[in-house]
């Protein structure tokens, strides 16, 4: 086997800001594994608050030349990198691959019997509240809307504008570990007359335990407090949910074990993304039949996606077999990936 890594530039639609950053446009990461005849993808964001780069995930993927060509295997790949972005681009890629050799969908090889459209999420960035309030009315297919906060003084604002734009929806919020304690307290009453749902990440990660006793009426997730599989049991037991994403547990085969691990402890469990491409949400749409929220919209943020691509129709996210696998023989050619420079 043989590896092929690229970094791709894909621009965003819009401008999208969370707590301390601004998106005008994201790069990704993208391996390509051949065997022969056959080939397997994934792709990566990676984990940019824990300080990796599209550069330094292309370089930990290409360190593993000399182990791909001797069959490194997914299971052989947990030991050889740890949770992150370049271990999620391997692990997808070899999953593809695996369907791609046997002719078994990735769906039978995760026993998933009969995959079925997932209700997404569509995220709105934090915004001035007007701007928030057309992105509301602009996603007027969306059923489920995240609306990212940033603790600035303008949330409470920014949640009144997309309730009153779009009363129809289910709402959550995601404070990307902008507030303290004393902002999140004072915010909740607001949440909770808007009718939001789920309060995601509102404290930085290393702040966890000031949740300890708090008073909210609205379940809080775990986003950046947990990565992979064994952050879970630290939890504090204010989080209710955790938010599974493949660049941060390192893929697939990780975020499976997640999602029984999470369940063994009585907790919810959401799947997100870090943006991307269809190809970034295909494995996601995995983990997606197995979850409470579905946050996969990456595609819709961006000006365009590759081909083929997921569909989005009425609120609902559905992967096909053609987009990442699907099983049966797929030639090795690189030009099927699209690239934006």
């Amino acid at each position: 086997m043989d590896i092929e890594v690229r970094i791709e530039t894909w621009p965003l639609a819009n401008p999208f800001r969370i707590t301390g950053r601004t998106y005008t446009e994201i790069e990704l990461v993208v391996a390509i594994i051949r065997d022969g005849e056959f080939e397997g993808r994934g792709e990566a964001a990676g984990v940019d608050y824990l300080g990796e780069t599209p550069a330094s995930i292309a370089a930990d993927i290409a360190s593993l030349r000399e182990d791909c060509a001797a069959g490194v295997d997914r299971t052989r790949l947990q030991l050889l990198l740890p949770i992150g972005g370049a271990r999620n681009a391997l692990d997808c890629a070899l999953w593809d691959l695996e369907a791609a050799r046997s002719g078994r969908s990735v769906w039978q090889a995760a026993k998933v019997a009969a995959p079925q459209p997932c209700l997404t999420t569509w995220t709105i960035g934090a915004d001035t509240p007007d701007i928030v309030a057309e992105r509301a009315i602009a996603f007027a297919e969306a059923r489920a809307i995240k609306l990212k906060l940033t603790g600035d003084g303008l949330d409470a604002d920014r949640v009144g504008a997309v309730r009153a734009a779009r009363p129809d929806v289910w709402l959550g919020i995601d404070g990307n570990q902008g507030f303290s304690r004393a902002t999140l307290e004072a915010l909740i009453p607001t949440l909770f007359a808007a009718d939001v749902a789920l309060i995601e990440q509102p404290l930085p990660m290393d702040r966890d335990a000031d949740l300890e006793g708090l008073y909210s009426p609205i379940p809080i997730a775990a986003d950046e407090s947990v990565q992979g599989l064994d952050s879970i049991a630290g939890l504090t037991d204010a989080f209710s949910m955790i938010n599974i994403k493949l660049d941060k547990c390192g893929g697939l085969t990780e975020a499976l074990v997640m999602v029984e691990a999470a369940r063994a402890r009585g907790l919810g469990v959401m799947v997100g993304n870090m943006l991307g491409t269809s190809l970034a949400m295909a494995p996601a749409f995995v983990i997606g039949q197995y979850c409470d929220v579905v946050d996969l919209d990456g595609p819709v943020l961006l000006q365009r996606d590759r081909a083929p691509c997921a569909t989005y129709r009425d609120g609902f996210i559905w992967c096909g077999e053609d987009i990442w696998g699907g099983g049966g023989s797929r030639a090795a050619t690189a030009s099927k990936l699209q690239t934006t420079k």
